[in-house]
């Protein structure tokens, strides 16, 4: 499997805030009340695509930092490939099916051969370890 690194825009934020972020990482379409979410903004749910594709991870009340340090409500984005959601506390494994955003990357071009994959964006903290099932979010695309 190849795949490209896309480098975050000038919207990598650095520290967490308490009430929430209005930065300019992608939101999760759930209302600033529901708290913090993770998800995949594009491709949507059962999209059909052609590889290589553009993966766009969402975020909100959280911040996207680099890994290293575990700061609260803040860590980084793992994409999970035909892997479910980790428990939380559980460090992501470092392997093709677990690929790490370690640098704070909010988007990526994935290249994978056809067929149909279950994706599944996992955030965590600094150290790798998974913020759990409540912080990801799974979705089907099939490649062409």
């Amino acid at each position: 499997m190849t795949r490209r690194w896309m480098f975050p825009s000038a919207c990598v934020v650095a520290a967490a805030l308490v009430t929430g972020l209005a930065g300019c990482a992608h939101h999760h379409p759930a209302t600033p009340a529901a708290g913090p979410a993770v998800s995949i903004v594009e491709p949507a749910d059962g999209a059909t695509v052609s590889s290589p594709f553009k993966l766009r991870f969402g975020v909100q009340g959280l911040a996207v930092a680099p890994a290293g340090d575990v700061v609260a409500l803040s860590g980084h984005h793992h994409l999970l490939i035909n892997v479910g959601p980790l428990p939380a506390g559980t460090s992501v494994p470092f392997t093709e099916q677990h690929l790490h955003f370690g640098k704070g990357q909010t988007e990526t071009e994935v290249t994978l051969p056809p067929g149909t994959y279950k994706l599944t964006a996992q955030f965590a903290n600094g150290a790798h370890q998974s913020y759990g099932p409540a912080l990801s979010q799974t979705i089907t695309v099939t490649v062409k």
